[in-house]
């Protein structure tokens, strides 16, 4: 027996009164949001989910986002976590994809109408045979999109005996992308994701008053998900949520919260140090913990912080794939800024060449991770998991040296990924979608600089004959056809693209010789 659902369980029995969660006004202590989640596993269980049933759950960071996923893992269902900026068809390829039975999804706003893309995908999706809103307007039994997530827990005892699962049953499938453009599951065990939130845990000191952490990286996102969530769960932590990051907000809520602990992506730091120097926020006094992942920080936003702040920036380095820790600058050994630090405890790193032999030395090469955190696999793809997984080893697609000291640092990826704001994004998929455009006869899609974003999305196209499309007209069509953080911000026409002998893009040419944007 090994569920993940005990870091939840175990604080709400040991602190049932203490603040669990905190949104706006709401303040909601251990034993409730405990209750809650038990009320989501016996809603599952009567409607005939469970052991390793899958169920998704599209939702931003508000309390029924730590409700319903610790629900389904009592359970013993999988939870897939989906990105909420997902469009109608993306959303249902992920439904389908990973065999989702039921859909928990957030009823949404104007700005963000996630009821609405959430109830078209599930309808087209044959398999997804449940659909629970999760109200916008705080214990609203109706809604306009399907069965209220209160009505249907109307009566549901709020205790539970939470299914036995294995250590190597799949608690979460988190999906990422890789050659072939399609995004793809990482299947992720209880025990992968419990040693990781632990080995993350204890890399940090405690407070003894009590450790209060801010929630602004997406829950949804490995990251967020187990350095932020689970994590603060575990040390039995106040977790402040927010949906949507702004700087002044963040450092506002640092300072009325009393935040100690915060984790996020290199922009959130340069936003909030913009805010900052600009004389329109304070620095927050009681943050002891700052912790940066999802791309590399420039050294520059790393000194600028902890001369502000008076505490460092831990980088550290993960993929869903990790479940996401793998390698970290850790407090119990001097911070090098520019690396990523040393492997986790339990985690071993080496760096590889193609043909999966050692580098020796500083490198570069492959970095290739094992240990408990390395995914199970791809969900339904043995295939490609058989590409990265060979003896326990994961081969992550980045290339990293590492010195004498045997801190790491990346230097480049072999993929073509892009990192906007911290988001991956996977140009074959955005191709395939272009190409879907009459007036589009061939496109490549790269990263290009950005001061504030680290890169942005860049599509050159060939435009078929006889078009007449502007940029304009085609980035507003990318707009309504993909994910916000995700639709490319700049189209450049193009009479050719540069190509090997066999035809193959050289996209590296084109970020080489005309791509910068500031």
């Amino acid at each position: 027996m090994l569920n993940l659902s005990i870091i939840l369980e175990d604080s709400a029995r040991a602190v049932p009164d203490r603040t669990a969660l905190v949104y706006g006004d709401l303040r909601l202590p251990y034993a409730m949001v405990d209750s809650v989640a038990n009320q989501v596993a016996n809603l599952l269980v009567e409607r005939g989910i469970g052991r390793g049933d899958k169920v998704a759950l599209l939702c931003p960071n508000v309390p029924y986002f730590p409700f319903v996923y610790f629900g389904i893992l009592k359970a013993g269902a999988t939870v897939v976590p989906l990105n909420v900026l997902l469009q109608p068809r993306e959303i249902a390829y992920h439904l389908d994809d990973s065999g989702a039975k039921a859909l928990f999804c957030f009823e949404g706003t104007p700005e963000l109408p996630t009821g609405a893309r959430g109830r078209e995908a599930a309808d087209a999706t044959e398999g997804c045979e449940h659909f629970f809103v999760l109200p916008a307007t705080p214990l609203a039994t109706e809604s306009e999109y399907g069965e209220s997530f209160w009505a249907a827990l109307d009566g549901k005892s709020g205790e539970f005996e939470t299914v036995g699962t294995g250590a190597e049953d799949v608690a979460a499938i988190l999906y990422t992308s890789g050659t072939t453009g399609r995004p793809k599951g990482a299947e992720l065990t209880h025990a992968n994701l419990l040693l990781n939130t632990m080995v993350s845990d204890e890399m940090f000191p405690r407070d003894p008053e009590g450790d209060v952490s801010l929630a602004v990286l997406p829950l949804f996102h490995s990251f967020g998900q187990t350095s932020v969530m689970n994590v603060s769960l575990r040390r039995r932590a106040t977790l402040v949520l927010v949906p949507r990051f702004e700087p002044g907000q963040a450092l506002e809520l640092m300072r009325g919260e009393r935040v100690t602990m915060f984790a996020g992506v290199p922009t959130m730091y340069w936003a909030m140090l913009a805010k900052i120097h600009a004389g329109e926020a304070e620095v927050p006094a009681s943050l002891q913990v700052a912790v940066s992942g999802a791309a590399a920080c420039p050294v520059e936003v790393l000194k600028d912080f902890e001369a502000t702040f008076g505490i460092p920036i831990l980088e550290g380095y993960g993929l869903s794939e990790t479940s996401p820790a793998a390698c970290f600058n850790q407090l119990s050994r001097p911070t090098r800024p520019g690396t990523i630090g040393f492997p986790v405890w339990g985690v071993e790193m080496r760096l590889v060449d193609d043909d999966w032999n050692t580098v020796e030395g500083e490198g570069p090469g492959e970095i290739a991770v094992r240990g408990h955190n390395i995914m199970k696999g791809y969900h339904g793809r043995p295939e490609e998991t058989a590409e990265v997984l060979r003896d326990g080893w994961f081969r992550t697609g980045d290339i990293a040296t590492r010195d004498e000291e045997g801190y790491y640092s990346i230097v480049d990826r072999t993929k073509d990924m892009i990192i906007r704001g911290g988001f991956n994004i996977y140009p074959r998929e955005l191709e395939e979608v272009l190409m879907t455009h009459p007036a589009v006869s061939l496109v490549a899609v790269v990263g290009v600089p950005h001061g504030s974003h680290g890169e942005e999305v860049k599509a050159y196209v060939i435009p078929s004959p006889g078009s007449a499309v502007t940029e304009a007209e085609l980035v507003d069509w990318c707009r309504e056809n993909m994910a916000a953080y995700k639709y490319p911000r700049i189209v450049e026409f193009c009479e050719s693209l540069p190509m090997t002998a066999t035809g193959k893009i050289l996209k590296r040419e084109l970020r080489r010789s005309r791509a910068d944007v500031g």
